[in-house]
């Protein structure tokens, strides 16, 4: 029997990976929404174009016969921002039009709601060998990881007044064919032989592959455990920056021209230069723990790290030679 589901964000960096496995796999139907119609459709897909969810009545057509949704449209980090009140324009976006899907959703008659929210609501920085767990403190530190934390709250009492399941996914930064800002940019610079003063960083730091992230959504999707539950997820493989660095080369059939610079002597110039987030980013820890997935839905990744950048690699290498 077929599953029926909805899915937003379905044109976004995650969205089109996920609906395209979606359409691939006879056991799942997907509708989905989208803001403007996608430039490069995912064939055999059908997309309702819907600019707002308030329109998005308990009786719209979007719902008939869906059975969970899958919530990943959301305000992203702005680069450069023009709100005057970024934390507002979040919480107008991730947590009001959130709440409202949630609740046309559960009005419908939808059994499950999968928010796709980010491991920003537990902080960003942990110790090397201190992973953040569900369990910790939410300790998000910029408006769009309190939009995301204040969003899950929101669902949490919808979930408790309603009867419908939710489910809360915290990925870490998600990396995959097609992939951009700072991971395309380090393919990038690893490519042209850029010398790099990042051979000597000791950090450990959590990503995940398209694949593992869309593997566990669509076991959330099934699993009667995940119900009312929240899982950060991640590859199970920890790195630090200078390793990564290396197997991004390795990948990528190139040289990794690493220069052993302390990381506080990297940081100190960092500061100076007003990169003080952009350096934390690079020799600063964020791991995660993803034994709660593996325990209670019997969940492991299904490729490795050095998988998941082969086939990034292999992506970004063919559309430079097209």
């Amino acid at each position: 029997m077929t599953t029926l589901l909805l899915v937003t964000g379905s044109s976004g960096f995650v969205g089109r990976h996920l609906v395209k496995a979606l359409v691939e796999d006879p056991r799942y139907g997907v509708c989905a929404l989208v803001r403007r119609p996608p430039v490069d459709p995912v064939v055999g897909l059908d997309y309702q174009v819907l600019p707002d969810f308030s329109d998005l009545t308990p009786q719209h057509c979007a719902f008939n016969g869906v059975e969970a949704v899958i919530h990943l449209a959301s305000r992203v980090h702005v680069m450069n921002e023009t709100s005057l009140d970024p934390l507002d324009a979040f919480r107008q976006v991730n947590v009001a039009q959130t709440v409202l899907l949630a609740r046309s959703a559960a009005e419908a008659g939808v059994k499950r709601f999968i928010f796709i929210s980010s491991v920003k609501v537990n902080g960003g920085q942990t110790r090397p060998g201190q992973p953040f767990r569900e369990t910790d403190t939410a300790s998000p530190l910029d408006p769009y990881g309190v939009s995301k934390m204040e969003a899950e709250e929101a669902l949490k009492v919808v979930a408790s007044e309603t009867g419908l399941d939710v489910v809360i996914l915290r990925p870490v930064l998600v990396y995959g064919p097609g992939v951009k800002a700072n991971f395309e940019t380090m393919m990038r610079w690893v490519k042209k032989g850029v010398p790099l003063p990042l051979g000597a960083i000791r950090n450990l730091r959590s990503f995940v592959a398209l694949d593992n992230l869309v593997s566990l959504i669509l076991t959330c999707v099934e699993h009667p455990a995940a119900a009312n539950q929240t899982f950060l997820v991640s590859d199970g493989d920890d790195v630090s920056t200078t390793d990564l660095l290396r197997r991004l080369a390795h990948a990528l059939g190139a040289e990794a021209r690493l220069i052993p610079v302390p990381a506080q002597m990297l940081s100190a110039a960092a500061t100076l230069l007003g990169r003080r987030a952009f350096a934390q980013r690079l020799c600063g820890s964020l791991q995660v723990d993803i034994s709660k997935a593996r325990a209670l839905l019997d969940w492991q990744p299904v490729i490795s790290l050095d998988q998941g950048l082969d086939v990034t690699a292999q992506y970004f290498l063919g559309e430079k030679t097209e």
